[in-house]
C-alpha cells in the first residue's frame, strides 16, 4: 500500500502542493479582510428602538412649552434619533429645537433644528451624528423638544399612550404623564469575531498546518488519510470526471436547437412568469423585485437539478459499475459539476437583469464564489444520501419530487420572510436554502457581505451534510451490486 500510494505523489510534489494549499489559505484570509471591510467588524444593532403607533399628541409645542423623553437603549454605537410630528393639518411657522443628552456626565449628544414650516403631518425628521456615540449603551439619556412658536403655528411630537418601556419617562413642561413619545433611536453593535479576526485566522491556519503535516507523515508511513485518498482519485480519475461531466451536460440539451441557451433562458423565464404573476396578484412590497426572484429562483433550480440528476447517478450508471472498478462517488459528483456548469450560466441573467433593475456591481460580487461553493458541497453531499438510498427504495425518486415542491414553497423564492406566521417562521431557520438565497441576496441586492456568522452558518451546513451523506454512501457503497 505504501509503494502504491508513492507511486501517486512522490516527497516533493506533496510538499509543494501542501505549501500551496498554505499559500492559498493566506491569500484568502488577506483577500476576505479588505472584500468584507465594514461588515467584519459592525451590524445593525438589535437594541435598536423602533416608532411606536402613534395614538395621539403630546403638546402643542409653543414658546417655553418642553417635551422630554428618558430613556435607554442597548446600542454600543447610537447613529440617529427619529421624531414623528402632527401638524393639525395646517401650515405652521416657527423653529423647532431637538435636543440629546447623556444624563450620566450632561454632555450634549446631539442636537437638531427644524423649520416648523417644513413638517408636515406625520412626517418623521432624522437627527443623526456624522460619527457614531459610543459611549450610551444602557446609559440613560434624555431626549428633549422645544421651539419659539406662537399658539395656533405650532407643530406636536406624536405620542403612544400604550406603549411601556422600562425605565422610560415622558414629561410634558416637567410634569410626567402615562405613554411614550413617538421616537425611535438606531445605530449598530461590535462584531466580537470581526474585532479577533486575525488572532481567530491565525489559529485556524495552524489547525490546517498540524493537519497537513499529521497527512504527510502517515502518508511516508504508508497510511490512509482521506486527503491523500481524495487527491490520489482526482490524479487518477480526472479524465474520466471530465469525461462524465460533459456527458451529463451534453445529453441534457441532446437535439435541443436552443441547446445550452436553455441554461440562461429557463430562469429568465420563470422569473418572468413569477414577476407577472405574484408582483401583481400579491403585490410584494420587495425593493428591486426582480432580482430578488431571480436570485432566489436560480439557487433553487440548482439544487433541485443538481440533486435530481444524483438521485439516478447511481442507478442510471449500472452497467460502468457492475463491470468497470471506478469509485462510485464519482457518479454523483459528476452529476453535482455538470449542474454547477448550468448555475454559472444561469448567474449570466441574473447579473444582467441587476444592471437593468439600477444595482451595479460592487467588490461583494468577489464573495460570491463562496457561496456556491457552499451550495455545491450541500448538494453533493445531499445527492450522495440520495443515491445511496435510491439504490435499495427505487420510491426514493417519487418521494422526492413532492419534497422538492414543498421545499420550494418553505423557502423565500418570490415572497418575503417576513409574510409567515410566527407559527411558521421558525421553519426557515431550518432550512438551509434560506441561508444560501440570503447570502446571496446580500451581495447581489445590497452590495455588502452578510454578518461573520453567516458564513460559519453556510458552511457548517454545507459541511455536515455532506459529511453524513459520503458516511452513509460509504457504508452502502459494497451492496449497491446486489441490488442493481
Amino acid at each position: 500500500m505504501k509503494q502504491k500510494m508513492n507511486e501517486t505523489f512522490n516527497k516533493a510534489y506533496l510538499k509543494k502542493l501542501f505549501l500551496g494549499f498554505l499559500g492559498i489559505y493566506i491569500l484568502l484570509v488577506i483577500a476576505f479582510y479588505f472584500l468584507i471591510g465594514y461588515q467584519l467588524h459592525f451590524r445593525p444593532s438589535r437594541g435598536n428602538l423602533e416608532i411606536p403607533t402613534a395614538e395621539s399628541v403630546t403638546v402643542e409645542l409653543t414658546q417655553g412649552t418642553v417635551v422630554e423623553q428618558v430613556f435607554a437603549v442597548e446600542i454600543q454605537r447610537l447613529e440617529s434619533i427619529q421624531i414623528q410630528w402632527g401638524t393639525y393639518m395646517r401650515a405652521n411657522a416657527g423653529t423647532i429645537h431637538v435636543e440629546l443628552y447623556n444624563l450620566h456626565d450632561q454632555s450634549l449628544l446631539m442636537q437638531q433644528t427644524l423649520d416648523a414650516a417644513t413638517i408636515s403631518d406625520g412626517m418623521v425628521t432624522t437627527m443623526s451624528v456624522d460619527t457614531p456615540i459610543e459611549t450610551v449603551y444602557m446609559v440613560p439619556m434624555l431626549l428633549r423638544i422645544y421651539s419659539d412658536s406662537l399658539p395656533g403655528s405650532a407643530v406636536t411630537p406624536l405620542m403612544s399612550a400604550t406603549a411601556e418601556e422600562d425605565g422610560y419617562t415622558l414629561s410634558f413642561n416637567g410634569t410626567q404623564v402615562q405613554g411614550m413619545l413617538c421616537f425611535s433611536a438606531s445605530g449598530e453593535d461590535y462584531i466580537w469575531t470581526g474585532l479577533h479576526y486575525w488572532e481567530f485566522a491565525i489559529a485556524f491556519g495552524l489547525i490546517i498546518f498540524v493537519y497537513l503535516m499529521i497527512v504527510y507523515w502517515r502518508w511516508r508511513c504508508g497510511k490512509h488519510s482521506v486527503l491523500i485518498n481524495a487527491l490520489s482519485a482526482i490524479k487518477k480519475y480526472r479524465f474520466l470526471i471530465k469525461q462524465l461531466v460533459s456527458r451529463d451536460f451534453k445529453a441534457k440539451y441532446k437535439r435541443s436547437i436552443l441547446g445550452v441557451f436553455w441554461s440562461f433562458l429557463n430562469p429568465l423565464l420563470t422569473m418572468i412568469v413569477q414577476y407577472i404573476v405574484f408582483s401583481n396578484l400579491f403585490r410584494f412590497d420587495i425593493p428591486y423585485y426582480p432580482v430578488y426572484l431571480l436570485s432566489g429562483i436560480v439557487v433553487f433550480n440548482y439544487f433541485s437539478e443538481a440533486c435530481g440528476m444524483a438521485l439516478s447517478s447511481i442507478i442510471g450508471n449500472a452497467t460502468l459499475i457492475t463491470k468497470v472498478y471506478v469509485p462510485k462517488y464519482i457518479y454523483p459528483l459528476t452529476r453535482i459539476l455538470s449542474s454547477l456548469v448550468n448555475l454559472l450560466i444561469s448567474m449570466i441573467p441574473l447579473f444582467i437583469v441587476t444592471v437593468f433593475s439600477g444595482l451595479y456591481p460592487t467588490k461583494a460580487y468577489l464573495l460570491i464564489p463562496f457561496i456556491l461553493v457552499c451550495l455545491a458541497m450541500f448538494c453533493l453531499g445531499l445527492g450522495m444520501l440520495l443515491s445511496a438510498a435510491m439504490v435499495f427504495f427505487r420510491d426514493i425518486q417519487f418521494l422526492w419530487g413532492v419534497l422538492t415542491m414543498i421545499w420550494m414553497y418553505l423557502t423565500p423564492i418570490f415572497y418575503p420572510e417576513n409574510i409567515l406566521p410566527d407559527e411558521v417562521a421558525w421553519v426557515l431557520k431550518f432550512n438551509p436554502l434560506y441561508y444560501f438565497i440570503g447570502f446571496l441576496r446580500s451581495c447581489v441586492i445590497d452590495g455588502v457581505s452578510p454578518e461573520p456568522v453567516v458564513y460559519v452558518q453556510c458552511f457548517l451546513i454545507a459541511l455536515g451534510v455532506l459529511a453524513v451523506g459520503a458516511w452513509v454512501f460509504k457504508k452502502s457503497q459494497d451492496k449497491f451490486v446486489l441490488y442493481l
